[in-house]
This record gives structure tokens, C-alpha cells and sequence, in this order.
């Protein structure tokens, strides 16, 4: 077991460090954790970090699911296999930069719902979560013959609220039930953070980029006799639709380390290996405005978005090697990559005309938000029709989250990206002038959900629209039609003939099943891409990201599916499948934070 003993971690009696790499097993193939870890530890790490995410581990409430890439103990067990111990982060709130913060989206059905506090009904879901976790990590904590190390209770708690009472519920709900290794917190390096995330007798680390031989002595303030450690030393930074792609040099890597090891500090590296926000399941931030995260989350990371080594890889095992007295070996092979041609797509499926075999129906009298339905991911679709006679006016659609075409007797009038109209946030919406008529006039909008936001006090972030009037009269009586794209099998496919409006076009390739490949993605507007059923995520021609990781496990020798759905139109009637990845980067930055 890991404790603390005059102010230094000792494992089993004997002096340690922690040198962890964080790794989410949920944005990486299952098929890849043996190489990924294995790299981890050839590169002088002696730890795993991940984070448990609770939106997929229990999709519906009750309902949970650690199978298949999800299999958060086989994971574990595959990291002790490689000779690494393990620091686990279950939430029950993670940002991460992924959908909700990680929490799942039925929390928001309940229009009074309080999240991250001493909220009842909150801490009545977060304690049957921990319940059905605790029967997977029991058994592998250290004090169990296990790996793992460590626990984090909440996440970056002191950035959000002050909420003692709650931090210390969430203790005890981990206590309760049996998991009870070395518990920590972890804040940003403002004093506000640090005093009001923590509680007195938890382990604190600090979150930061940079100047860890400053930052790291502020935690003297808030406790004593206990170890430096970062709990997320950030190697890089995170990528926004419409933004520009992060990199930061590998000697300026290197030289934070560096620091670390010359204080015998301890730090988990935040990435070592980002992997992909496969699906629908990138979040957002709201800083500026309304900004969703691109599907790569390659973070600028020791190994890339594929597993590939990069320069900052070999920098940092060098120093780590060279620290614990390990012989540099040889590594593990680079990923495999293949480029099996254009996949022509020769069919097509309007969005319209495939309602039906999509998702499901539902009445109701004013539009209401996609968790009000049950509706994890995806898009929405609402649908009235206004009768009698209307002279000339304004039909306003409010509450746009996030992106949204308006269909009047279905002909396109508008689209809307809630990414252009920044601080409107309750007011998120557009209006169109409707003429005069009578008779009758049909209004379809289509709404696509690009991700929650994952951090700051804008975490209630209900997806589909809030309300639509014309004029001063407010709409009443509309189907809506719930969109989650989670079976595409039913599509009735023909050939394709108009290029525009919002469809799905397929077509089938060869490959190798030994190499991973891209989908080159210019050329088209907004979508996702399906390979083999498997959703591969969003690509937007605004980029950066302009290329989607297909991983080699999602692959046959022959009779590929490919689908793209395309939500705007294009002239593109192929998709090329490349060995390498393409990036648009205008320029490279790296955020202050990084700066010494």
C-alpha cells in the first residue's frame, strides 16, 4: 500500500515517487491497452492514471455497463500485467473535456437538479454509482493484493463551488463502500481553488502546465508533512472546432520534468496518450462563447492520437531512465498505418425519408430539451404546423443548443451555430421573417447536440431548443422526433441524387486488418462518419481536425461499410482513407500557462 511517512510517499515501507501517465481507457480501443501501457512503462513511468466515466458506464439510470471497452477492471489488470501501478479518478464529476463532465445526461430530466453540491437527489445517483463501481475496483486496490494506488474524491472541486459539506459526502459515499485507498484531491494553483476544493485530512495535489518549482511549494500553505505531487502536469492542450491546433516543444516538456525530478516530486503527466473522443461524446467549454471540442483528443501528448512515439516521448524517458537507473531498451514497433484508396460512396439515405428507423416519436405541446425524452447524444428533431391566416412576421427559435436548420413546408431558411454567437447563453437562438399566409405552414428544425459543456458554472446545458413563436404568439403542438444515431441498419439506401440537405451516403472498401487508417474529411461540411457501425465521431470543415482515426480492430479484410452522414450537402462523391492524419494549423500556440 502507498502511504505517507514524513512527508514522502513510501510504498510497502520503501520510499517511491509517483511517475504516472494519464490514459483514458474509454478514448482508447480496447485492442490498443496492451501496446499503449507497454509504452507507458518503456518510457520510465511506474503508473496509469485514468478517469471513470460515469455518462457511459450508466447510460440509463440503474443500468450499468463495464463490458467491453469499458471494462475498467480488465484495464487495470492489463496495466498490473505491464508492471504498473494505477491512480484511478471516478468523479463523480471528471471535465476531461468530454460530454457533461462525464456526467451522464439523464441528471438534467429533472428540471430541478443541483449537481457538484449537498443536493439529495444528486448524491442519491452518485452513491448507486459508486455502488456498482466499487464491485469492479475493489478487489483491485493495493490493500486487496490489487495496483491501484490511489483515488481522487470530485475532480478540480475549488474551480467550481465551495461545497464542503458535499466533498465530504462523496468521502464518505467512497468509504461506505469499500473504497478507501489513499484518497486525494486535486485543484488548480489559485488560492481560491485550493481552499475550496479540499477537505482537512485529504492528500491536496496541484493542477498546472508550468514553474513547478514555485507552484508546488504553495500546497506548504494547506497542509503539512505531505508529499509534492502534480495531479495533472498538462504536456499540452486540448483542441475547439474553429480554433487552432495545440502543440507545445518537446525540449520545454522535457525541461518541466526536469523540475520535478530535481525536487523528488511526484506527478501524473496529463496526456501521456489522449486517444480519440470516438461518437458524440466530446464536451464543450464556455468561455468566450459556446466552444465544442474537436474529436482528436491528441493533446499534444507523449504518444499520439494513434499511438505513435513523438520527440517529447523520447525526451522524457531519457530523463526518467536515466532518474531510476533503467536501461534505455528497445521500444515496442510504431502503430501500423495503411492507405487502402477512396472509398467511393455509390448510395444514398435522405435524413428525412429514414425518420422512421432512427429513433422514436413523441408528442408534446411546447418543445422540450433531449433529456426530457431520454436522449443521450445526438440530434433532435422538432416538427409543427401553423394554421389560419398570419400577416408577415418574425419566427424566433430560442434556446438553440447547439446548432440548428430551419425547414419551412421543407425547403432550408436558415442555419444557426451557437459557436457564433458568443455570451448569448440563456438567449442562444436566430429569428427568420415568415410572410404573410393562409392555409398552412410547416416548420421543421433540425437540432444537433455538439457536446456539453464539461467545466465552469454552465455545466446544465440541456440539448434541442427551449421555444419557437411567430411573432407574439408563442407555438403549441409539435412532434418531435429523438435522433441518437446508435442504429443505422434500418436506412433504406438508393443512388444518390441531390447533393444537398441532410443525408447519409455509403459506400464499401477493402483493408488490411493489421494497420489503422484516416478518413480525409475535406471537401465535406458537417457530420460523422460510421465505420462498421462503430461511430468514428464529428468532423467539421471549419477544422482543425480534418481527418478521423479509424483504429485497425473496426476492420475487415473485405466488405467495409463506411457511412457519412452529412448534415449540410456536398459535391464529394468519395472519402480517401490515408496513412497519415491532416491538421490545419494556421499557426501553433501554446497557452501562458505553459511559460516560465
Amino acid at each position: 500500500m502507498l502511504t505517507i511517512e514524513k512527508g514522502r510517499f513510501r510504498l510497502d515501507g520503501k520510499p517511491f515517487s509517483v511517475y504516472a501517465g494519464a490514459m483514458h481507457y474509454f478514448r482508447v480501443p480496447r485492442e490498443h491497452w496492451a501496446d499503449r501501457l507497454e509504452k507507458l512503462k518503456a518510457a520510465g513511468f511506474n503508473t496509469v492514471e485514468t478517469y471513470v466515466c460515469w455518462n457511459l458506464h450508466e447510460p440509463r439510470p440503474g443500468q450499468f455497463d463495464f463490458s467491453g471497452g469499458l471494462d475498467l477492471a480488465a484495464y487495470l489488470r492489463e496495466a498490473a500485467r505491464q508492471g504498473l501501478y494505477a491512480i484511478v479518478r471516478p468523479g463523480p464529476y471528471i471535465c476531461a473535456e468530454w460530454d457533461f463532465g462525464g456526467f451522464p445526461a439523464w441528471l438534467l430530466k429533472d428540471e430541478n437538479m443541483r449537481l457538484r453540491c449537498n443536493y439529495p437527489p444528486y448524491l442519491a445517483a452518485v452513491r448507486r454509482y459508486y455502488e456498482a463501481l466499487a464491485g469492479e475496483l475493489r478487489p483491485l486496490l493495493a490493500k486487496n493484493g490489487g495496483n491501484v494506488l490511489m483515488l481522487q474524491v470530485e475532480n478540480e472541486y475549488g474551480s467550481y463551488g465551495n461545497d464542503h459539506a458535499y466533498l465530504e459526502a462523496v468521502r464518505q459515499i467512497m468509504l461506505d463502500v469499500g473504497l478507501d485507498e489513499l484518497l486525494f484531491t486535486s485543484d488548480g494553483d489559485c488560492d481560491w481553488m485550493l481552499s475550496g476544493g479540499g477537505l482537512p485530512d485529504v492528500l491536496k495535489v496541484m493542477n498546472f502546465g508550468s514553474r513547478a518549482k514555485t507552484l508546488l511549494k504553495k500546497l506548504d500553505r494547506y497542509q503539512k508533512d505531505r508529499p509534492y505531487m502534480c495531479g495533472e502536469f498538462w504536456c499540452g492542450w486540448f483542441d475547439h472546432w474553429g480554433d487552432v491546433h495545440h502543440t507545445r516543444p518537446s525540449q520545454q516538456v522535457a525541461g518541466e520534468i526536469q523540475d520535478f525530478l530535481d525536487m523528488d516530486a511526484s506527478f501524473n503527466m496529463y496526456m501521456f496518450h489522449g486517444g480519440t473522443n470516438f461518437g458524440f461524446t466530446a464536451g464543450a467549454n464556455y468561455g468566450k462563447g459556446y466552444e465544442p471540442t474537436v474529436t482528436s483528443y491528441d493533446y499534444s501528448a507523449l504518444l499520439n492520437e494513434w499511438g505513435g512515439y513523438t520527440a517529447a516521448y523520447h525526451s522524457v524517458r531519457r530523463l526518467l531512465c536515466e532518474k531510476q537507473g533503467i536501461e534505455l531498451t528497445r521500444l515496442p514497433d510504431e502503430p501500423k498505418l495503411q492507405a487502402p484508396g477512396t472509398v467511393r460512396l455509390t448510395e444514398a439515405a435522405p435524413l428525412f425519408e429514414n425518420l422512421d428507423v432512427l429513433g422514436e416519436t413523441h408528442e408534446t405541446a411546447s418543445p422540450r430539451s433531449m433529456e426530457a425524452f431520454g436522449q443521450n447524444f445526438g440530434y433532435i428533431l422538432y416538427s409543427v404546423t401553423v394554421r389560419g391566416r398570419y400577416e408577415a412576421a418574425r419566427l424566433r427559435v430560442e434556446g438553440v443548443h447547439d446548432n440548428a436548420y430551419l425547414y419551412i413546408d421543407g425547403d432550408l431558411k436558415a442555419t444557426y451555430y451557437r459557436t457564433d454567437n458568443p455570451k448569448r447563453e440563456e438567449n442562444d437562438g436566430f429569428s427568420v421573417r415568415l410572410p404573410a399566409f393562409s392555409g398552412e405552414k410547416r416548420i421543421d428544425i433540425l437540432v444537433e447536440a455538439m457536446g456539453r459543456v464539461n467545466y465552469g458554472p454552465h455545466l446544465y446545458d440541456r440539448k434541442g431548443l427551449r421555444r419557437v413563436a411567430l411573432g407574439n404568439q408563442e407555438l403549441f403542438g409539435f412532434t418531435v422526433r429523438t435522433l441518437p444515431f446508435e442504429r443505422l441498419d434500418g436506412l433504406r439506401f438508393e443512388k444518390p441524387g441531390r447533393k444537398d440537405g441532410p443525408r447519409f451516403l455509403r459506400g464499401t472498401f477493402d483493408a488490411k486488418t493489421d494497420a489503422d487508417t484516416f478518413a480525409d474529411m475535406r471537401g465535406f461540411q458537417k457530420g460523422c462518419v460510421f465505420v462498421n457501425g462503430f461511430n468514428l465521431g464529428r468532423y467539421w470543415a471549419r477544422g482543425p481536425q480534418a481527418t478521423l482515426y479509424v483504429p485497425r480492430g473496426l476492420l475487415r479484410e473485405t466488405g467495409n461499410e463506411l457511412i457519412v452522414f452529412e448534415q449540410e450537402g456536398t459535391d464529394r462523391d468519395g472519402v480517401p482513407l490515408l496513412d497519415h492524419p491532416i491538421l490545419d494549423m494556421p499557426k501553433k500556440r501554446w497557452y501562458q500557462f505553459f511559460r516560465k
